[in-house]
């Protein structure tokens, strides 16, 4: 039988995760299931496949639903990044990178602050975590030549 002291040693942090989503267009926002949902379906199943490594969804909802990702001027975005200022989340998971920024310098200055606070960043199509040396290795490559 374990005692208290080995059964809390072997368990998992938990892990914050925050998923983000974007559409650039408004168009079919108001379909009952529509991109933003589906952009959060596959978040959502990514977050389950590492319950082990102790990842749990936030409730709170961060989608930007009809806005550019060219700028930073959008309102999920905002309370996203303030919520990591406050320490509210330890890992971004989005669909696709684009689906957080399409501009290299806004994205690479998130990323910066990201590190800086300890938060790590998911790309769940495209195969990039910042949550081993790998992915930050992979995630600076790709940052490189774009």
């Amino acid at each position: 039988m374990l005692d208290n002291v080995n059964m809390t040693s072997t368990r998992k942090k938990l892990l914050r995760c925050a998923i983000y989503t974007r559409k650039s267009h408004e168009e079919g926002l108001e379909q009952e299931f529509n991109s933003l949902d589906a952009q959060r379906e596959a978040a959502e199943a990514y977050i389950e496949s590492q319950r082990m490594q102790g990842w749990r969804g936030l409730p709170d909802r961060y989608d930007d639903g009809g806005f550019s990702g060219g700028n930073m001027d959008r309102p999920a975005l905002k309370r996203l990044l303030d919520d990591v200022d406050d320490g509210k989340v330890d890992v971004i998971v989005v669909y696709k990178i684009d689906r957080l920024s399409r501009s290299l310098l806004d994205f690479t200055r998130m990323v910066e602050n990201f590190n800086e606070r300890g938060v790590s960043f998911v790309s769940v199509t495209q195969q990039i975590s910042t949550t081993d040396s790998t992915g930050r290795m992979m995630l600076n490559i790709l940052m490189t030549f774009a």
